[in-house]
């Protein structure tokens, strides 16, 4: 691709952006970003059609650099060693969460997004990292920690950094304005001349919003993106990307300059640098996460799967999978070059807000009493009238999970824990495993100051060496969860019906299963999956279930990956039985 066609189409996006007359001004200058930051590889025309990267990737470890420590090497030395010794190529991408020099919010106050943090280790770990594994970054998309270059230059009223952020009277009509906290929107700063400043801060006072109606932020973040990938990146994660275009009188949330600068990111990506992808992350009801998949080539390549923890936390406390099902049904996706980012833990919490709409405030209120229960929190959001409603659940995962059974045992607790982890691998997409998940974590509740951070229970720094010594205690929560969990992703990696391609048809009979079937996209192969959500045996008419997909009832033999058992003989009575928590995949 030359030059002329480089910057017609960033011309052309920039236009979309701010309209002719600035993208005249900044064209060159984005131009000549893109030049010295990358290859230009791409097809002639500057196409992004075959920019398919989902095949590149079968499940990603979410982690922070230093949820695992030791005293001889650094954090991601650390994490790396790990990785290698217990988990292997069981795991194919490793997203690590933001590693830059931050100031608050357990990384996500970035105060330089281009170095990474001398505490947690060095560009040359991560490429040790990125030589056994692809890597995901976050790109923090809406703000800067206060102490950041530019915003403290924007601070000292240097000229060249005015309209860096979003300067505010106070006396502007913010109702519409979606608030995701239940804290002031605007933070006040003093600028070097001593003038008070009200900025714009969505999230945190530590964490100012920079204003994108400046083109040079865009340039700025745009450095930013292609820094990362660079640096070894395959996946960009943009964090909190909805919120990135203000415009009183809107809602300041999805506005349709975001989508552009979306779409400005994927033809940038797509057409310099092959095979990377974007994420994005967006906590919000279905309809408007998937919005961020654009026309199924020109936006993200994975949104995040919002509903599916909360509907899979629903279908364990109530032992019935039936909204989980229902919902399943609907998923689509606008092109094979899309496909979700399914995960169940995260370093946030359970998202409420996307499963709104499915489940009944009752039950959103009823999960929320049960992670209370198991010693978790909620957080609240502002509704605008004066009254809150639950936003998240912070909780991990685990103990989430718990408290379901009497007299729990650590075998009855891993295998519940693991049947939720097999439903989200058995559907379509790509899954994202948390590292206290893989590691079979429960609430860190000796936190310091958790009730002031209540996120910090999922987010503990663990010992490597107390670590590597709870996996050979086979009796352990740890080991009972983790060599359950591996055995699954290395039986996932290996199966054509897993990738993110491939088909899946949501199958209905007793609600306490989930069944799906998984059909590989070129091959004629079928796993029927089939998790038991209660702490029943149950037996039913499996035939009705071949019916139901259009499958052959007779001629069809039935594999068991996870037992590596054959299920039929030719005397199968037709009646199958699964035992309480269990996980059946079934290949034909």
């Amino acid at each position: 691709m030359n030059i002329k066609i480089v910057r017609k189409n960033i011309h052309e996006h920039l236009k979309q952006i701010y309209g002719e007359a600035l993208a005249q001004i900044w064209t060159e200058q984005f131009v000549s970003l893109v030049l010295n930051k990358t290859d230009i590889l791409s097809t002639k025309d500057g196409s992004v059609e075959n920019n398919n990267c989902i095949d590149l990737h079968t499940s990603l470890l979410i982690t922070y650099a230093d949820s695992l420590k030791s005293q001889d090497l650094s954090p991601i030395e650390t994490l790396t060693s790990f990785l290698k010794e217990h988990v292997g190529q069981s795991i194919s991408t490793v997203h690590l969460l933001p590693f830059y020099p931050a100031s608050s919010d357990d990384g996500f106050s970035v105060i330089d997004p281009t170095v990474v943090d001398p505490n947690l280790g060095s560009w040359d770990d991560i490429s040790q990292l990125n030589g056994s594994y692809r890597l995901m970054f976050d790109l923090v998309a809406n703000h800067l920690s206060q102490y950041n270059e530019s915003i403290q230059k924007y601070l000292e009223d240097d000229k060249d950094f005015a309209d860096f952020a979003i300067e505010v009277k106070g006396d502007e009509d913010i109702s519409q304005v979606f608030r995701p906290r239940s804290l002031p929107l605007f933070s006040q700063f003093e600028s070097k001349n001593g003038r008070k400043k009200l900025l714009w801060t969505t999230f945190s006072s530590d964490q100012i919003d920079i204003n994108y109606s400046n083109p040079k932020v865009l340039l700025f973040i745009l450095d930013v993106l292609l820094t990362y990938v660079s640096r070894g990146a395959s996946l960009v994660r943009l964090d909190a990307i909805a919120f990135i275009w203000k415009e009183l009188g809107t809602s300041c949330i999805h506005h349709k300059k975001t989508h552009s600068i979306i779409q400005f990111f994927r033809w940038v990506l797509a057409a310099c640098v092959p095979g990377t992808g974007l994420i994005t992350e967006t906590n919000v009801p279905h309809e408007e996460n998937i919005s961020y998949f654009g026309n199924g080539h020109n936006e993200a390549a994975l949104v995040y799967n919002f509903p599916l923890p909360p509907l899979t936390l629903h279908t364990f406390i109530t032992k019935n999978s039936s909204k989980l099902s229902e919902w399943a049904s609907t998923l689509t996706t606008p092109s094979d070059q899309t496909t979700y980012f399914n995960f169940l833990a995260s370093h946030d919490g359970i998202g409420i807000v996307p499963a709104k709409g499915i489940l009944t405030n009752e039950e959103i209120n009823h999960m929320a009493e049960h992670v209370k229960a198991q010693k978790g929190f909620v957080s609240y959001k502002s509704e605008g009238d004066g009254t809150q409603s639950p936003y998240e659940l912070n909780c991990s995962y685990l103990s989430a999970l718990s408290g379901l059974t009497p007299d729990e045992t650590n075998d009855i607790k891993a295998k519940r824990f693991i049947a939720s982890q097999a439903i989200m691998l058995s559907l379509r997409g790509i899954s994202g495993i948390y590292i206290h998940s893989l590691l079979g974590s429960e609430n860190y509740v000796t936190s310091p100051d958790i009730l002031n951070h209540p996120r910090r229970i999922n987010r503990e720094k663990l010992d490597s060496q107390t670590v590597n010594r709870e996996l050979k205690d086979p009796r352990s929560l740890r080991s009972l969860v983790f060599f359950s969990y591996l055995k699954l992703l290395d039986i996932h990696k290996k199966e054509k019906a897993f990738r993110a391609k491939s088909h899946q048809i949501i199958c209905f009979s007793d609600p306490r299963l989930f069944i799906v079937l998984r059909i590989a996209e070129v091959e004629d192969e079928h796993i029927l999956c089939i998790i038991n959500v209660s702490e029943d045996s149950i037996a039913f008419d499996f035939t009705s279930i071949l019916e139901q997909c259009e499958l052959d009832t007779q001629n069809l033999r039935w594999y068991d990956l996870v037992t590596k058992t054959p299920l039929i003989s030719e005397n199968f009575s037709h009646q199958l039985h699964i035992y309480p928590y269990q996980v059946c995949w079934l290949k034909s």
